[in-house]
């Protein structure tokens, strides 16, 4: 499937999520934890701050049918992979956890692009998805800013 101008930038985020959640499963020592952690502590986790400041709200605002249980997965899913990125921060992880995180960022992405972001689509007309393209690219525009000061 095509996806949307408006959400696009939030899908080319989500091939480097899909590379690192590669690197976890495959994980035969704890190196790909540390490249989830930079990749977390970085770009990983403004996209969360994306979708759930920008992305969702103005879903909610502008579709009347907003699947709230694709919501809560959302929510639900960024905050076990945040709590996984703590943990790993405080002990060196385990090999099946770092291949259970991988399993969890691959299934959650999935999810996004299969589902949750074609549910989104579907919903908005042209003007809100407009109006949330514009969002996210200046969301986007502002941590390359950030990131390059």
């Amino acid at each position: 499937m095509k996806r949307s101008a408006e959400l696009t930038p939030l899908s080319h985020d989500h091939h480097q999520s899909l590379f690192v959640a590669v690197q976890l499963k495959r994980a035969a020592d704890a190196a790909p934890g540390k490249a989830f952690l930079d990749f977390h502590a970085g770009s990983g986790s403004h996209h969360f701050e994306i979708e759930e400041t920008i992305l969702l709200p103005r879903w909610f605002a502008g579709d009347p049918d907003a699947d709230r249980d694709a919501a809560v997965r959302t929510l639900t899913e960024h905050l076990q992979i945040r709590a996984a990125a703590a943990r790993m921060q405080a002990r060196e992880p385990t090999l099946d956890e770092l291949h259970g995180l991988g399993q969890l960022l691959q299934d959650h992405v999935r999810f996004e692009e299969r589902e949750l972001f074609p549910m989104i689509e579907a919903g908005l007309d042209e003007r809100a998805l407009a109006e949330l393209g514009a969002a996210i690219a200046a969301a986007e525009a502002g941590c390359r800013s950030a990131s390059d000061d």
